[in-house]
């Protein structure tokens, strides 16, 4: 392997030829999935067929299965894809300036309306419709993975843990209560079907900021304002 490359995901390496190996090129296999997309969301997991996604990518059926095993395997890579992007952008908004509570208050408004208003919970509806039959399908699904909201969560909370900005002994548990705490009643509701339109900003406002007082009433530093605090 060339010098550089031995840690290197196939999809994003390119050998110093300047050509890919089969398999390899990320433009095609983005291509492959963007066209997967649209099959999925409108044919639906079970009526979609590889042919299609072929004919929507643009691309031929040998080269389709040089990137993905099955239809199950382009499924869940789509699904990590949308998963990392979604996580790379929370991870970001935890990055930026800002108090504790008001990262956390930002962090679940996010990812509350991306609850309720992405293709989340047609995916999870996917999923779960073909457990039974696919479990390995359910179980990519549900990976903690870098690339992942919840990691992405806990390790912000670990870091606040250690400055003493947060008092908390499970940081995975923690970041897994906090996410519940911000979109329960929502997610349910919406994939279930109760809730079929979008709800009203403020709604997710109040549900949001009521699981982060929660939140900081369990795991605020002891004694502090914090923990007493309700985020406005």
């Amino acid at each position: 392997m060339a010098e550089g490359l031995e840690n290197c995901p196939p999809y994003m390496c390119a050998p110093i030829s300047g050509r890919f190996a089969a398999g390899a090129d990320p433009v095609k296999r983005e291509q492959i999935l963007d066209g997967a997309k649209r099959v999925f969301m409108k044919l639906g997991f079970d009526a979609a067929s590889m042919n299609d996604v072929t004919r929507e990518a643009g691309v031929s059926k040998g080269t389709i299965y040089v990137y993905f095993q099955s239809k199950e395997d382009l499924f869940a890579s789509l699904i990590e894809r949308e998963k990392g992007r979604f996580a790379e952008e929370l991870r970001d908004l935890l990055a930026r300036d800002g108090s504790v509570e008001d990262r956390l208050l930002q962090f679940g408004l996010t990812y509350a309306r991306h609850v309720v208003n992405s293709d989340m919970i047609p995916a999870m509806r996917t999923v779960i419709g073909v457990t039974d039959r696919m479990p390995g399908l359910c179980t990519r699904f549900f990976a903690s993975t870098p690339s992942n909201a919840q990691t992405v969560l806990q390790e912000f909370i670990e870091r606040q843990a250690e400055v003493g900005a947060l008092s908390v002994d499970d940081a995975d548990l923690a970041s897994r209560q906090f996410i519940d705490l911000s979109t329960s009643i929502l997610f349910k509701r919406r994939l279930f079907g109760q809730m079929t339109s979008t709800p009203d900003v403020n709604e997710i406002d109040r549900i949001v900021k009521s699981g982060l007082r929660v939140f900081l009433a369990a795991y605020g530093p002891a004694g502090s304002e914090a923990a007493k605090a309700s985020p406005q």
